[in-house]
């Protein structure tokens, strides 16, 4: 374990950070040459594999849930020097995770053809996004206790080893995606086999993962005997975990909402918007890879009872947010169109995801803020601020946009204006939020009694 309640908060953030965004940008350079490989197969693959993938912002969600309850108790126990009950935690995450996996692979499999038939633009594309899907959903399945246990070497301060394997991980589906889908010496499997190369790589992740916590990793241990299910202890994860799971349903609810406005457009504008996201989303990575580092950061030192610890990893975390977000957004103006022709040569995709990313890129530094804040409000062990910002988000970008979409001449742009204006006002909730929890989560500087979120969950 790596004591995040000693030496430089700065250095510790970057250092972490550093780490989870190596391990984030192999993972976006392999989203990245999956679409450019489906784009091959023309616009109908892309807006397909579009829809599909848009599921993981579901299983985004309920990992989310499982991971920011299994970092945050961990953590906190972990800056309380209190390894039973991390190790406690650790083994009631896998088993949650196990079972929720199943669950949703279930679900999703069932809904699958009414899903795939009311998002698509046309037949074709409602074809091939159930082709994506058949392999598809078991990597999803997988996701979900690897996800559990990254969350538990991170909450310890440990994220070398889940990046290293990672990044193998992703090179395997980066090598295997373009064989599968155009049939390189292989059967062309088409967007089928961009699904086949995503879950063989998770496949192999969860292996290694599992291998490295049995020869290598002895502060948390698997525990037969701790795997009968603790309802205490999955009600502190949930209690923690499910808004913060539920910010990513209500990230769903927007993007599906959006899809379903612009379905009128055909392909190629769910086409562009797909690649404008998949490019943002690559963007977004170094944020989001500090966003991770700031979770423990605060959990352990807010676990360690040292309120001057927190607030400068507050601090940093948003500083350094801040200019990241200020540096990407000038990159994204520079060559918007040219990002978008990397991956489609359709001269109404690249329009649609032009205007998309010259838009979007106007709340880069309030999207880096609500990232760093929601991660903040995880470590101290309170989800429900940031649910309630991402919930007024939605309410104000939805009602708008529903509106003006019915109204005649109807441009898309008009909602790329509505989001970027939803999400300042979400990140100027999220700080006034924040400053209040703070004045009332660290008063034990004060002498004052202090009572862990993991106690008062359970």
């Amino acid at each position: 374990m790596k004591d995040l309640t000693q030496g430089s908060v700065t250095k510790h953030l970057l250092h972490m950070s550093a780490f989870m965004a190596v391990s984030m940008v192999v993972q976006t350079l392999y989203l990245l040459l999956d679409m450019y490989w489906v784009g091959h197969l023309g616009k109908e693959a892309i807006a397909a594999v579009g829809v599909a993938g848009n599921l993981n912002m579901v299983v985004l969600a309920l990992t989310q849930m499982l991971g920011v309850g299994t970092t945050t108790l961990i953590s906190q126990a972990a800056g309380r020097k209190d390894q039973p009950r991390a190790e406690l935690v650790f083994n009631q995450s896998i088993v949650m995770s196990v079972l929720i996996g199943i669950g949703v692979g279930i679900c999703v499999f069932v809904l699958m053809d009414r899903y795939t038939n009311s998002l698509s633009a046309d037949a074709i594309t409602a074809g091939l996004a159930r082709k994506y899907l058949l392999w598809f959903i078991p990597a999803l399945v997988l996701q979900f206790p690897l996800v559990s246990l990254g969350s538990a070497l991170r909450a310890t301060g440990i994220v070398k080893p889940t990046v290293l394997l990672q990044v193998l991980s992703v090179v395997l589906n980066a090598v295997l995606a373009p064989f599968l889908i155009l049939g390189i010496g292989l059967p062309k499997l088409g967007v089928a086999g961009a699904a086949l190369a995503t879950f063989i790589a998770i496949l192999v992740a969860d292996v290694l993962m599992i291998i490295y916590f049995e020869k290598n990793f002895h502060y948390l241990r698997f525990k037969s005997a701790q795997f009968a299910p603790q309802m205490k202890t999955w009600w502190a994860m949930l209690r923690v975990g499910l808004p913060a799971g539920a910010e990513f349903v209500l990230l769903f609810v927007y993007i599906t909402l959006v899809y379903s406005i612009i379905v009128g457009f055909g392909p190629a504008a769910q086409a562009g918007f797909g690649v404008g996201v998949r490019i943002m989303q690559a963007l977004f990575l170094p944020v989001v890879a500090l966003s991770f580092a700031v979770s423990p950061m605060v959990g352990q030192n807010f676990g360690g009872r040292q309120a001057q610890r927190v607030r400068h990893s507050i601090y940093s975390g948003l500083g350094i947010a801040t200019l990241l977000m200020l540096v990407l957004a000038g990159f994204t103006w520079s060559a918007p169109g040219a990002m978008v022709s990397v991956f489609s040569n359709d001269p109404q995709v690249i329009a649609f995801g032009r205007d998309y990313l010259t838009i979007v890129a106007f709340n880069f530094v309030a999207a880096g803020i609500v990232f760093t804040t929601s991660s903040i409000f995880q470590g101290l062990g309170n989800t429900v601020p940031p649910l309630l910002s991402s919930a007024s988000r939605l309410v104000l970008f939805a009602l708008p946009a529903l509106l003006v979409s019915h109204r005649g001449g109807f441009e898309i742009k008009v909602i790329w204006y509505l989001s970027v204006a939803s999400q300042v006002l979400q990140a100027g909730i999220n700080l006034m939020l924040l400053r209040y929890e703070l004045r009332r989560k660290l008063k034990f500087e004060d002498g004052a009694e202090f009572v862990p979120a993991s106690a008062t969950a359970s």
